[in-house]
């Protein structure tokens, strides 16, 4: 039985000029635009392509890839520039970033420098409380991630397909390998456009969910002998390549679609090119894009993507603004080439100059060392932000020197000239405890949950805490609060959830609404005496018509106790804070964070068993909301109170909910 022809291992000069349309679009597309190109997907093909090439041509030659050879090989190529960018990222960012962000450094330094960050960054889309983490200067490391790790699959992949072929199916080694690339190509593709409908962030990702973009490289391989056109067609075949690859980032919201089926719209541009180079004509794409810039920065795409994307990060970091003009842009793109070069030829060159067969020692010696640079590099930063944390935590905490809500309570104006609590470093992790049990949270459930707090030993009243994190934040006063008064916290938790039957915005998940349709049936079966939740949302006039509803179905069962949601601030408040001459810099007009009437009292059909209590005015006064109260930072992000600010609210809390507990008692 025939094989199939093999296209033959060459220098393919429109190659590097992809790369280099693909790199600059990326770059140009995060600078100036905001917004994914698409390029990455077609670096992805490119080396699916060329990795298939490599790595059956040899198979086929020796009988065996030599694994540690070739990821040795690969191991020269992409590793030493990559960890000196990442050593590079991480000492600059203990300069630009704020205190804040510091927590982030190492987790993602490590991740980038050891090839899992794709997945770091994965399980932060899924992370209720990650999600507000700024962008991280190493997350382009993620498709580096992916890449390296379809580098150790597809050699072991096709071994194993040899190996059948060869021993097994005695069937031809190329044929076998082109229908393991289609079984490998539908059944990731089926799973990609699966994970992207029912979880986008996380399929972004997943190499899983990607894996189906290299096999196309794979199968093109095997095929692309086969695709002869005409000239005619084939010009404009490469040119409509060309556009397509240009226009996607603009034409479709990547960053939010992909990598479904979508995906094929950049992949099927960077074959047709390839498709048109392989039957090169004179008014072709390849022509152009094999000219000498595109070839030459086609070497240094590598460093380019590297090197572009934490100048930005720290570009916006300093100059403290989300938007770049175009000449602050120009050179951002100016410095990204020049470190390029730098890093190219002082780093990759050297490595792939190596004699290979004389110097596979010395290599391995040298990249051993790096390794432990890399390491120790980490350890280093880590050890000065521990340092850094500890001295910001060692303060002394007490009600007189910090009294947070409780200067407004007691009308106390507390010392002037102390550090704020909670530390910058610590500010991230100041949530309530639940957290910690992971198994109280609903996120991404349609079960409920209930886990219990407080007093557990012959409570008087049971109080149910559901909702979101919005509900959530006021745990750490309810557990002081239950203390005094003597009542059970049964907590129903659904982080990025509401107590709602309805989500006309479409801000929330199908999970969370069916979550909500299973609590109500619980809170029917075990009513609590009071249940805690919020009564409105952000600075509307009225409360929500889906709230209502979920009031309404428990009328006569259990009473509600609806507390007025917090402002929401037009910053990040920790970073602000950091960063502003004042607190007040970072303060809103009470107009901005409230709406002027109160909600209920401008909203009809509110069933009465609800009970509304509004703390606003330990946020804001009567004309502004603060970021800082009392000498306690008061938002953890721009809408989330911090753990420490929750505690100092108790006492404000107690009076209401003890008012509320009276009418339980009452109508008992």
């Amino acid at each position: 039985m025939t094989d199939l022809k093999l296209t033959k291992k060459r220098f393919r000069p429109e190659i590097e000029g992809v790369r280099t349309i693909a790199t600059l679009l990326i770059a140009v597309y995060h600078i100036w635009l905001g917004r994914v190109s698409g390029g990455v997907d077609i670096f992805f093909i490119i080396s699916g392509y060329l990795i298939t090439l490599s790595l059956l041509s040899r198979i086929e030659k020796t009988g065996s890839v030599k694994f540690f050879d070739f990821i040795l090989g690969i191991t020269r190529r992409l590793f030493p520039q990559a960890m000196f960018v990442s050593i590079v990222i991480g000492f600059m960012c203990l300069v630009f970033l704020p205190k804040i962000e510091w927590s982030e450094i190492i987790a993602h330094m490590a991740a980038s420098t050891f090839y899992y960050e794709n997945w770091r960054l994965a399980f932060d889309s899924v992370d209720y409380l990650a999600r507000e983490n700024s962008a991280s200067p190493f997350q382009h490391y993620w498709s580096l991630g992916i890449q390296g790790q379809i580098y150790i699959i597809w050699p072991l992949f096709i071994c194993l397909v040899f190996f059948i072929a060869k021993k097994v199916l005695k069937t031809p080694v190329r044929k076998t390998f082109l229908t393991a690339q289609l079984v490998v190509f539908a059944g990731s593709l089926a799973y990609s456009v699966y994970q992207t409908h029912i979880n986008q962030p996380w399929a972004y990702f997943d190499t899983f969910a990607r894996m189906w973009e290299f096999s196309i490289g794979g199968i093109f391989a095997l095929i692309s002998p086969y695709l002869i056109f005409n000239k005619r067609f084939n010009t404009v075949l490469g040119w409509g390549g060309l556009a397509i690859i240009c226009l996607t980032g603009i034409l479709l919201p990547v960053s939010t679609v992909f990598p479904g089926y979508l995906a094929l719209v950049p992949i099927s541009g960077v074959l047709f090119i390839l498709i048109s180079a392989e039957n090169s004509t004179k008014l072709g794409v390849d022509r152009l894009l094999s000219i000498k810039p595109f070839t030459y920065l086609g070497g240094l795409t590598y460093g380019i993507y590297l090197w572009h994307w934490p100048l930005l990060i720290f570009y916006h970091a300093f100059m403290k603004t989300t938007t770049v003009p175009i000449i602050d842009g120009i050179i951002i793109l100016l410095f990204t080439l020049l470190l390029s070069i730098i890093s190219t030829k002082q780093l990759e060159i050297p490595f792939l100059m190596m004699k290979w067969d004389k110097k596979k020692g010395n290599f391995v010696t040298v990249l051993g060392i790096l390794l432990v640079f890399a390491a120790s590099s980490i350890f280093s930063i880590s050890m000065y932000i521990q340092k850094t944390q500890a001295s910001m935590l060692n303060l002394t905490q007490n009600d007189k020197d910090y009294p947070g809500a409780k200067s407004i309570l007691y009308n106390v104006k507390p010392p002037e000239g102390l550090d704020l609590i909670p530390s910058p470093l610590a500010i991230k992790t100041d949530i309530p405890s639940f957290y910690e049990d992971t198994e109280c949270l609903g996120q991404d459930r349609t079960e409920v949950r209930k886990c219990s707090y407080g007093v557990l030993d012959k409570p008087d009243y049971v109080l149910a805490l559901v909702g979101g994190s919005h509900s959530g934040h006021w745990f750490p006063a309810l557990e002081i609060v239950a203390e005094e008064l003597n009542f059970r916290i049964d907590l129903y938790n659904h982080d990025g959830c509401r107590f709602t039957d309805e989500d006309p915005e479409n801000h929330l998940t199908k999970t969370c609404l069916e979550w909500n349709e299973n609590l109500i049936k619980e809170l029917k079966e075990e009513p609590p005496d009071l249940i805690f939740t919020t009564a409105t949302l952000n600075k509307r006039d009225k409360v929500p018509l889906g709230y209502i509803n979920q009031w309404k179905e428990l009328e006569g069962i259990t009473k509600i106790f609806a507390v007025r949601d917090n402002p929401r601030m037009k910053k990040k408040i920790p970073a602000c804070l950091e960063s502003a001459r004042s607190p007040l810099d970072c303060a809103i007009d009470r107009s901005e964070g409230v709406s002027e009437v109160v909600p209920w009292e401008n909203t009809e059909g509110i069933p009465s068993n609800v009970i509304f209590a509004d703390l606003t005015d330990y946020f804001c006064d009567d004309k502004t909301c603060y970021p800082v109260i009392g000498n306690i930072i008061v938002y953890r992000d721009n809408n989330h109170i911090t753990a420490e600010y929750s505690k100092s609210l108790a006492p404000a809390l107690r009076d209401p909910l003890e008012q509320a507990f009276k009418k339980v008692h009452l109508s008992m």
